[in-house]
C-alpha cells in the first residue's frame, strides 16, 4: 500500500553524539532530534552513514532506533537506514524499526568492499523487495558513490513499478541532476519520492530536476528549507538567494569536514556536549573547525545558537 501523501521536503540526518570517550550520549541524542523538529524539519532520518552507523555495534543501533523514535513521537516521520549486504539482517533491522514507529527505510544496495564483492541485478531487485515484504513500509534506495554499484535508471524503474513500497529514491552521483530527471522521465507516477542529498550541494539543479525532497546534513535545515519552500512557489530569485548565501558553508562541510561539520556546529551552539567521532575517524583540526565556524557565524543558523 503506497502512502497516501508522498513524504517530500526536507529530511536532514541526525548525527550520532558520543561522551568523549566514544560511549553514546543519549542525552544529546534527544537534543539532536529536539533542534532538528524545532527547525521545522519535514522529517528526519538516523542511522545513516552520516550517523556514523558503520561505527556502531548492532545493540547500539537497536537501542538508538527505539530511543530516537520513542523521543520523536510523532512531531515528525523517522526514516531509519538499515543497510547491511546479507538480505536477511537488513530485512530484521527494517522490521525492528518498523515495529517501533519508523515511517520509511533508507538502504543502499547490498556491497562490499566498494563494489569488489558484486551481486547481479536481480539479486538488488530481490534484496529491495524482501526487505520491503519485511517493513511494510516505504523504502528508499540509497543512490551514492561509496557502494561501489551502479543502479541503473531501468533497474530502479523496475523496483518501482514491482512494489508499491520501492519507491523513494536518494540519488547523490555525479550528475545527480540529470539522473534524477531521467529517472522522472521514464518512472513516471511510479517515483513517489525524488529526493537529493550530499549535503544539498547540487540543491538548486536538483529541484530544477524534480527533486521533491532533500536530504542534507542537520546542520542548516533552517536555512535550507526556505530554498526549497521559495522554489516550490516559483520564487526562483528567493530560492537562488538562499543557496548562494549558504553554499560556501555546504562546500567546506562537503569538501572539508564531512560528517563531522554538524557535530561542531551543534557543539559550538550548546546542542550536544561533545563533537567526538568514532576512531579510525579522526577529529577536525583545529583550523578546518575554526574555518567551518567563522562560515557558519555569518549565517547564524539555529543549530549554532539553540543551546546557548
Amino acid at each position: 500500500m503506497t502512502t497516501v501523501q508522498p513524504y517530500s521536503g526536507l529530511f536532514p540526518v541526525a548525527p550520532t553524539p558520543f561522551h568523549a570517550n566514544g560511549d553514546i550520549d543519549l542525552d544529546s541524542q534527544r537534543r539532536v532530534l529536539d533542534c532538528m523538529i524545532d527547525q521545522g524539519v519535514d522529517g528526519i532520518c538516523i542511522l545513516a552513514n552520516y550517523s556514523e552507523q558503520f561505527l556502531l555495534s548492532d545493540d547500539e543501533r537497536r537501542q538508538l532506533t527505539e530511543v530516537c523514535l520513542e523521543h520523536v513521537g510523532d512531531r515528525v516521520p523517522v526514516m531509519v537506514t538499515c543497510s547491511h549486504f546479507s538480505t536477511r539482517i537488513a530485512a530484521e533491522r527494517a522490521a525492528h524499526a518498523s515495529s517501533h514507529g519508523a515511517k520509511l527505510l533508507m538502504m543502499m544496495p547490498p556491497y562490499h568492499g566498494a563494489g569488489v564483492i558484486k551481486v547481479d541485478e536481480t539479486a538488488i531487485y530481490e534484496h529491495f523487495i524482501r526487505v520491503a515484504d519485511a517493513a511494510g513500509i516505504p523504502v528508499m534506495i540509497q543512490d551514492a558513490p561509496l557502494s561501489g554499484v551502479h543502479l541503473s535508471i531501468d533497474l530502479l524503474v523496475r523496483i518501482a513499478r514491482a512494489h508499491p513500497l520501492v519507491r523513494y529514491f536518494k540519488i547523490e552521483v555525479p550528475g545527480t541532476a540529470a539522473k534524477l530527471r531521467k529517472l522522472i522521465e521514464v518512472g513516471g507516477d511510479a517515483i513517489e519520492g525524488p529526493f537529493d542529498g550530499e549535503e544539498a550541494i547540487t540543491l538548486l539543479a536538483d529541484l530544477d530536476a524534480g527533486a521533491t525532497g532533500v536530504m542534507a546534513s542537520a546542520m542548516i535545515p533552517d536555512l535550507i528549507k526556505p530554498i526549497i519552500e521559495s522554489h516550490a512557489k516559483g520564487d526562483r530569485d528567493a530560492a537562488m538567494a538562499g543557496y548562494e548565501k549558504i553554499l560556501p558553508l555546504i562546500n567546506y562541510e562537503n569538501r572539508q569536514c564531512g560528517l563531522r561539520a554538524a557535530k561542531a556546529v551543534m557543539m559550538e551552539g550548546g546542542v550536544i556536549a561533545s563533537d567526538h567521532v568514532r576512531h579510525p575517524l579522526e577529529p577536525l583540526h583545529p583550523a578546518s573547525r575554526e574555518g567551518l565556524l567563522e562560515l557558519a557565524r555569518a549565517v547564524n543558523p539555529v543549530a549554532l545558537r539553540w543551546g546557548r
